[in-house]
């Protein structure tokens, strides 16, 4: 299901802290990716915003760039109801927004939703078919834009199967090479990499280290099948390969790697120690680096 692949741009960012944001804040900090010149917004769903309706909000306060909410939760809308919201989207705003599903995690679908949480791959390939069988007015004028943020070898089989490719956040380089053997050569492989933009590297081990630990609960088997072996230790090695830290040269460096790799686009989640404000400044430096 790879045929007309959106054109997302070479790289992108991941906006993972927008729930902090107050409303104002978040348009003004698209404003600044779309002026930078990024060619596609990701942004999370967990327990904060609803998806949808921060899709359309940031799809109103911009002009040209491509909206992709890259996590959102199977469990947060039934199948209908999400597939009447992208079309909706659609419709409001042809060819700019994405939509990235999510299988979520146990504690997040039992203990906040109150769903029972099913195996994923199974689940999410139910999800899939009742969005697929959903009625909404006239029918789609093209197949759904939709991508899973797919990280497990059935799970990237299922998005090469019934998405127009996959969106894994938080890998090493090495899982984006075996991420592109599973998904064959035609299927949008769009990949999200953690960045600190610190030249000289002395003020940012810790933060990265955070970061990298809260990776782990779902990652521990595919980190160790890729040559990891003792994850939970989180040495300097993993650290280094989850979280990118260094100048703009070092994070264009390892964009290169995962283009290298198979990756279409690769998203930047740029870190800070201050979440709640908008790193606009560190989104600028690396697009005139990335981006010129």
């Amino acid at each position: 299901m790879s045929d007309h692949r959106p054109d997302l741009g070479r790289v992108g960012i991941w906006a993972g802290d927008l729930d902090g944001h107050s409303m104002a804040g978040v348009r003004d900090a698209v404003a600044a990716i779309e002026d930078a010149g990024y060619g596609t917004l990701w942004f999370p769903e967990t327990t904060g915003r609803e998806a949808m309706a921060q899709a359309a909000v940031l799809l109103a306060a911009t002009r040209r760039i491509t909206v992709a909410a890259g996590t959102a939760d199977i469990y947060a809308r039934d199948a209908v109801t999400t597939a009447a919201g992208q079309r909706t989207l659609d419709e409001a705003f042809p060819g700019r927004f994405l939509l990235g599903l999510w299988e979520s995690h146990p504690s997040l679908a039992e203990d906040i939703r109150g769903h029972r949480f099913g195996p994923p791959p199974a689940t999410m390939r139910a999800y899939l078919d009742a969005m697929d069988a959903a009625p909404f007015g006239p029918p789609a004028s093209a197949p759904p834009r939709r991508v899973l943020a797919a990280l497990g070898p059935d799970m990237l089989e299922l998005a090469r199967r019934r998405a127009w490719g996959a969106h894994p956040l938080g890998m090493p380089v090495e899982h984006t090479g075996n991420a592109r053997a599973v998904l064959g050569p035609d299927a949008l492989l769009a990949v999200a990499q953690l960045v600190i933009l610190d030249p000289d590297r002395s003020n940012s081990a810790g933060l990265a280290r955070s970061y990298a630990a809260a990776l782990l609960p779902n990652r521990r088997a595919l980190l160790r099948d890729l040559g990891f072996e003792d994850v939970d230790s989180l040495d300097d090695r993993l650290v280094d390969a989850l979280v990118v830290r260094g100048s703009a040269d070092d994070i264009a460096h390892r964009v290169e790697e995962h283009l290298d790799a198979g990756a279409d686009h690769v998203s930047l989640y740029v870190l800070t120690t201050t979440p709640r404000i908008p790193p606009i400044r560190q989104w600028r430096e690396l697009a005139a680096r990335l981006l010129a």
